[in-house]
């Protein structure tokens, strides 16, 4: 991930100022209790990183900042400290440190933390997010994909779903929010995602359509939940959805030459 300028924690911190508007956003609706959760989870995110800078010379990266930004604004609430720990910790060191770090990871660790925490606990309820939240997330997209962060055909495959989801008569409202702060918070992750332009379109789709999914027959469930159990599935897929996309591309390049 280097290139000139491009190196790894140049693109973190153009994420990190793309998200900034949601994140403000965030902790202007929620106060306090919003300030002191993203500094707790800033705090133990940071110390694995320096245990591992520490024990295997990996230096530790501004993508801790976004990893713990996500699980602040989307774990489930109502959960001890030590269940919190736990969360992050797994979510922290098993997605993304012990691969070598933000950059080399297959999982986005934000993503498996909630992951872990939803199933782990699953009493324990899941966050409401205003929908103030929802427009910033909007604004972040955006900034993130005219900085070149974020992929444009992932953001239109997953709003392409939903807007003919939405045209068709299913009723998004109550899980739209949600929908897109994990869409640029976790689907985005230019690390995680797909990487063939047609993988990301599928990828992008995949997350929207599971979302719809979710939204119509998982009964009980939270619009964060269900758009965090999404972005799972479709992050698992992401491997596969390229490999798809490179089979097509070689079976069209040869009929075309032989």
């Amino acid at each position: 991930m280097i290139r000139g300028l491009w190196d790894r924690e140049t693109v973190a911190l153009m994420i990190l100022a793309a998200v900034l508007p949601m994140a403000v956003t965030w902790l202007l609706a929620d106060g306090l209790p919003a300030v002191a959760w993203l500094l707790f989870f800033l705090v133990f995110a940071g110390f694995w990183h320096v245990i591992f800078m520490l024990s295997r010379a990996q230096p530790p990266s501004f993508a801790g900042a976004l990893t713990a930004l996500a699980v602040a604004m989307l774990a489930p609430s109502e959960l001890g400290i030590g269940q919190l720990l736990l969360g992050i910790s797994f979510g922290v060191v098993m997605a993304e440190l012990v691969f070598g770090g933000w950059g080399r990871n297959v999982l986005n660790a934000a993503t498996l933390t909630l992951s872990f925490l939803g199933f782990g606990f699953p009493a324990a309820p899941w966050p409401d997010l205003a929908v103030q939240i929802g427009w910033a997330a909007v604004a972040s997209g955006a900034i993130g994909w005219l900085a070149g962060v974020y992929s444009g055909r992932v953001l239109a495959g997953a709003l392409a779903v939903a807007g003919v989801a939405h045209v068709s008569g299913v009723d998004l409202t109550e899980v739209a929010t949600a929908f897109l702060v994990v869409l640029v918070l976790l689907v985005c992750d230019p690390v995680t995602s797909a990487a063939t332009r047609s993988g990301r379109w599928l990828y992008g789709a995949l997350y929207g359509g599971l979302v719809v999914l979710f939204a119509q027959y998982w009964e009980g469930a939270a619009a964060v939940q269900l758009s965090v159990a999404a972005a799972l599935l479709a992050s698992l897929a992401a491997p596969l959805l390229d490999e798809i996309a490179i089979a097509v591309w070689l079976a069209r390049r040869r009929r075309r030459f032989g």
